[in-house]
């Protein structure tokens, strides 16, 4: 036998010695791929003259795209090619006219941590596998407690504001009758939550998720602007008690996802205390009003709210997913409520403090290390530097809101608080015709033929929607810092442009 070497060891015919994958093949492959995001992600996420989208109907890019997978692998060369077909035929979200959805944008420190967490691949449930991203966590998280106004508290990061808003009823549920843990539905009384008619649609899916069922959702009356009408609220928990049912929960709203409504919070805190209810705040879009001095004023009275939803991966461009449930308690309520105690990972014996971890908070078992994302923005631009993106961002929705009003043919919908901009592009054919049934009907169809043209051409995105009795409108949202005035004004002469000849 030659001396360091060893004998070949076969077990059901595959030789077990030494590893068989080709380190450097897969290293280079990493390099090459790592130059292409970079050229053509990273480089061109701030050129307005890269298309928003390069279009195609479903049916056109399974064709285009090699979808199929094979018996034999294929080689780095194909691989790389696939790579920059996907990154063709994506919509770029970090474009500076992607105004689509709640998020948008690049942040270049979140991107880094989400390469070194991918890189890494951590779950982050016990300090012994996950160290530095369980303290990451919960100093991330005690931050945002401060910011909300509580001397201390506890919370989790969570895959979605929707997961948050279910983790928080589940909660209030839990708070209300603990045996429900173990004993499940049976015997439960007819329990009832209240919420705002334009509260986020994760509320009805939680509550059927939940075994609460939809019809003991009750949707509380909003005024002009969107807001919950507290003495609306008021007279539904009255209602619900003379029926028998048991109120246990609000879900207020602060930014709602259509017209960015902020609830008045403390108005609706009393009402919770007058009737000892567990009061959710889903600040999913809005709570990050509260880095900015001028802004927080939108969400006063939150801290009188047992449990907050806020995403970070909205207007603090933490990168998806970036999503936390925040707990005024301090008593291990959550760890009570999710806990299973499995002992192959949270062992009470362990050669280290196990209230590091944390994973047992959770329904889930694996999870991402989402705070480390918004820590990295958080620690390159400081609290002052996340104020500036809040106050730049409303600072662009008031110029674009005047902007359409010196306009002929765009209409605001209402006068916004926050940074959704809500109003109707009135093409040329119909600025003198009466407003009437047929005026509406024909102005329906306008947003969306415009959104069409707007996505086959490239230039942009926006979001639109009918609501409430409304016909069709655009809702614009301004977050990413790499917008400008100038691309406020083309968006206003694009749309026009796009729809003059309806």
């Amino acid at each position: 036998m030659v001396p360091g070497k060893k004998t070949a060891v076969l077990v059901d015919g595959i030789l077990l010695n030494g590893p068989t994958t080709d380190a450097k093949a897969g290293e280079n492959f990493v390099k090459e791929a790592c130059r292409l995001i970079m050229e053509e992600v990273v480089l061109k996420s701030t050129n307005v003259n890269e298309k928003v989208c390069e279009w195609q109907p479903p049916e056109q890019l399974k064709k285009l795209l090699d979808l199929e997978m094979r018996a034999a692998g294929e080689p780095p060369h194909t691989l790389l090619e696939l790579c920059q077909d996907v990154i063709r035929y994506s919509v770029k979200t970090n474009h500076p006219r992607f105004f689509n959805q709640l998020y948008a944008g690049l942040d270049y420190y979140s991107l880094v941590a989400r390469f070194i967490t991918e890189a890494l691949n951590p779950s982050v449930y016990t300090y012994e596998v996950s160290p530095v991203f369980l303290l990451v966590e919960e100093a991330v998280l005690k931050k945002m407690i401060e910011f909300i106004g509580w001397k201390e508290g506890d919370g989790i990061f969570n895959p979605g504001g929707s997961v948050s808003n279910m983790y928080a009823m589940n909660l209030a549920r839990y708070k209300y009758c603990p045996g429900i843990k173990e004993k499940g539905l049976f015997g439960l009384p007819r329990l009832i939550l209240f919420t705002s008619a334009e509260c986020h649609y994760s509320m009805k899916k939680a509550a059927s998720f939940l075994g609460i069922g939809t019809e003991n959702v009750y949707f509380v009356e909003t005024d002009g602007r969107g807001k919950m009408i507290p003495e609306e609220l008021d007279k539904r928990i009255w209602q619900a008690k003379q029926e028998g049912a048991v109120p246990f929960l609000v879900c207020a709203t602060s930014g709602t996802t259509v017209l960015g409504a902020f609830d008045p919070l403390d108005a609706i805190a009393d009402i919770c205390e007058r009737h000892g209810l567990w009061l959710h705040v889903d600040a999913s879009w809005g709570g990050s009003a509260l880095m900015s001095r001028k802004y927080r004023r939108l969400l006063h009275g939150i801290h009188r709210a047992d449990s907050v939803a806020w995403n970070p991966h909205k207007m603090l461009m933490a990168g998806i997913q970036c999503c936390a449930l925040l707990v005024k308690d301090k008593s291990d309520l959550l760890k009570r409520c999710y806990s299973a105690n499995a002992s192959y990972l949270f062992q009470q014996d362990k050669f280290y403090d196990v209230s590091y971890d944390t994973g047992d908070k959770s329904i889930q078992c694996s999870r991402r290390p989402d705070a480390f994302k918004f820590w990295m923005t958080w620690k390159a631009i400081g609290t002052l530097g996340l104020e500036d993106r809040v106050n730049r961002a409303l600072a662009l929705s008031r110029y674009l809101v005047e902007e359409i009003k010196k306009r002929e043919g765009f209409k605001l919908l209402i006068e916004p608080e926050y940074a959704n901009i809500c109003f109707w592009y009135i093409p040329p054919s119909l600025r003198t015709m009466e407003e009437g049934p047929e005026f509406w009907a024909k102005l329906h169809l306008v947003a969306p033929t415009i959104k069409e043209r707007m996505m086959k051409k490239g230039s942009l995105m926006l979001g639109y929607q009918p609501h409430r009795g409304k016909v069709n409108f655009f809702r614009q949202v301004v977050i990413s810092p790499q917008v400008s005035r100038e691309d406020m004004d083309f968006l206003l002469d694009e749309i026009d442009l796009l729809g003059r000849d309806m």
